[in-house]
């Protein structure tokens, strides 16, 4: 009899038969099975779709998510079982990010580039990581595609990732709700070996949850302040795994833009990835936001983790990379016990994948990717090279750490000029305290070889000011003293490991869990002196303002970033209390119309070097790592006591710096 004639009872007892018949063929895996399944991560691509250098406006092979496309779509055919998330610093961090948000933002209808190439590839998840914030709310509603009900957040729902984004532990002030779903969860068809030596089709099912950085509310403070909450992240996870579990997926992948730390867990750790592979649930974990790749070296020595095989707490994990330099990769071995999948332990290993396996032999670009934002990049170029003025002095980063001061002096005598003329008019009672500019070089050398801040003498162009602040802070000013001048100080002194004049073995001289953009250099008629033969915390002596010694008890205003002011870095004092200026302006922006004021850039309109290393002789060498062959840019810029040793090979060096000179 045809279905259409049947009772209704009938037709129920059948369709419900037939639900349970296909149930058993696709759900009712046996026990002694085992699959293979790929967990592949991108994070911190910081909207690089393209292999392309805006400061220098030439290709560059060694970065860029088209290549990664490449990686993705190798492993793939590796790895028919696969899913592919992502763990945010996503839309933000080049000049196609920037001039897609601030320039000429695109509209509801109009998908970021970063995210159109995401689909082309296709993913099947991803979270949000401290960076989604810096262009705000609304601007994180429309292209996230994700109705908030936040100050300035829509209700509409604009063009957006076709993929998940979840995040748990980021509330809406207005009704504590998440400002995106705490988790979800995704199926996909994978093929598992039977115990009979057969296969078979069934679903896999994998819950995700999301979580970000809690200091996201100091660091994006003028954004965010009173407009969400945000709770630490092992807290998040056990508010919502319960939900979650409840679903009853296969799996669980805790998906945080976040690092690892062993330091005693606080609800507002950065990077609590170490506390959250403990909570019970979490099958696999993906990391970001450290811009360095686990498994790897820099985690050999923490405890409980095994960084060969990509362990975290017994539980397999990967951070990929960052720039879209990499992916990351857990292979999973799946076992099935008890009428239910587990992880094979044994069998289970992460790796990363990079695009650049040796100099100069990099995976080629998908070719999928550079026609879908061709034309915001070449706009974003066009706007880039948009002439502001000339510069008679070459303003680099490459020995920023050693005294090469020339690209953060523009930095600071643009700050210092902003905070002295609009200071006086919202707080006329400090019109007299002296101001300070503390800025610090963002590029370092810790993306490759590449990654220095370099402006040639000649024409200075939008890009100059891009390529000289990196980030799209806005300034900020704080009221301090002259203890917590000192204090900032020795805090940014930290960027250096004690020396032992004594010692006759290499000693290095920089400290690389200090990262450059902590230590931050101070202009404005101060001077100092930093020993590092002493401990952290007593190596700035002989600090002076205008040739004076400065007291304790003399108050001083600091020109920095809305980033150091509300805590990020952790400097003392600095929590977002005693901010006296939040500029509506980035600093970016304040830079550039300073240089166009400037029209020709020369050593008369920046502050003199402010500080010098302590005079100490040492019995053996001590040495740091920088790009090679730039000897003669030191000497340009007065650095005189260094000299290349050793030639690495790869485009970096090591150098020898003579302290006692």
């Amino acid at each position: 009899m045809p279905l259409r004639q049947l009772p209704l009872a009938a037709l129920t007892a059948v369709l419900l038969a037939g639900c349970a018949a296909q149930g058993a063929r696709t759900d009712r895996v046996p026990d002694g099975s085992h699959a293979q399944v790929a967990i592949l991560e991108t994070t911190d691509i910081h909207s690089n779709v393209l292999s392309y250098d805006y400061y220098k406006l030439k290709p560059d092979a060694t970065v860029g998510y088209e290549r990664t496309a490449t990686l993705i779509r190798q492993a793939r055919q590796q790895y028919p079982n696969s899913f592919l998330f992502d763990s945010g610093d996503t839309i933000q961090g080049s000049v196609l990010a920037d001039y897609e948000a601030q320039v000429k933002p695109v509209g509801c209808k109009q998908e970021l580039s970063i995210y159109a190439a995401m689909d082309a590839i296709g993913y099947d998840g991803g979270t949000a990581g401290n960076h989604e914030f810096n262009y705000g709310l609304p601007f994180l509603s429309q292209a996230t595609g994700t109705p908030m009900n936040v100050d300035g957040g829509r209700s509409d729902r604009c063009a957006g990732p076709h993929f998940p984004l979840v995040l748990a532990n980021v509330f809406s002030a207005r009704d504590g709700a998440p400002i995106f779903k705490p988790w979800t969860v995704v199926e996909k068809t994978i093929q598992v070996d039977t115990p009979g030596g057969g296969k078979r089709a069934v679903p896999l099912r994998v819950g995700i949850i999301g979580f970000t950085p809690p200091p996201i509310l100091e660091w994006d403070k003028q954004n965010l302040e009173g407009k969400v909450t945000v709770t630490g992240v092992v807290e998040a996870a056990k508010k919502y795994l319960p939900e979650l579990q409840a679903q009853h997926p296969d799996l669980i992948v805790a998906v945080l833009h976040g690092g690892l730390n062993t330091a005693t867990y606080t609800s507002d750790m950065e990077n609590g990835g170490w506390y959250l592979a403990a909570v019970p649930g979490i099958d696999v974990l993906l990391l970001g936001h450290s811009h360095t790749e686990f498994p790897g070296p820099h985690y050999q020595d923490m405890q409980d983790v095994d960084a060969r095989r990509g362990f975290v707490r017994g539980v397999p994990a990967v951070m990929g990379g960052f720039f879209g330099k990499d992916l990351g990769v857990v292979e999973l071995a799946l076992a099935r016990r008890d009428g239910r999948w587990t992880v094979d332990k044994e069998h289970t290993h992460s790796e990363v994948r990079p695009i650049c396996p040796k100099k100069n032999e990099c995976v080629a670009a998908d070719p999928a990717i550079a026609p879908l934002v061709a034309q915001a990049h070449a706009a974003a170029v066009a706007h880039v090279s948009t002439p502001i003025g000339e510069t008679r002095l070459r303003l680099s980063s490459y020995f920023a750490d050693v005294g090469n001061m020339t690209a953060l002096s523009v930095v600071n005598a643009a700050e210092r000029d902003y905070v002295q003329a609009e200071l006086p008019k919202t707080h006329p009672e400090l019109a007299k305290v002296p101001v300070v500019a503390s800025a610090a070089a963002f590029r370092t050398g810790f993306g490759g070889p590449d990654d220095y801040t370099d402006v040639p003498a000649g024409p200075l162009s939008l890009r100059s000011a891009a390529d000289l602040y990196f980030y799209p802070n806005t300034l900020a000013a704080v009221k301090t003293d002259g203890a917590g001048l000192k204090a900032w100080l020795e805090k940014s002194a930290e960027r250096f490991r004690q020396i032992d004049p004594s010692a006759t073995a290499e000693q290095p001289l920089l400290n690389d869990r200090m990262p450059g953009y902590n230590f931050d250099q101070l202009q404005g008629d101060i001077s100092y002196v930093i020993d590092v033969t002493k401990p952290a915390g007593a190596r700035i002596v002989d600090l002076r303002w205008k040739d004076k010694k400065v007291d304790p008890q003399q108050p001083f205003v600091i020109v920095t970033n809305n980033y150091r002011a509300s805590g990020g870095g952790n400097f003392p004092g600095l929590d977002g209390k005693n901010i006296v200026l939040a500029a509506p302006d980035g600093t970016r922006e304040i830079l550039a119309k300073w240089l166009e004021r400037q029209r020709t850039l020369d050593a008369k309109a920046l502050p003199k070097r402010s500080w010098r290393f302590a005079p100490v002789k040492t019995r053996g060498p001590v040495v740091f790592k920088g790009a090679a062959g730039k000897e003669a840019e030191a000497r340009e810029a007065g650095v005189k006591n260094l000299r290349q040793v050793k030639d690495n090979g790869d485009g970096t060096a090591v150098y020898a710096i003579d302290l006692s000179k």
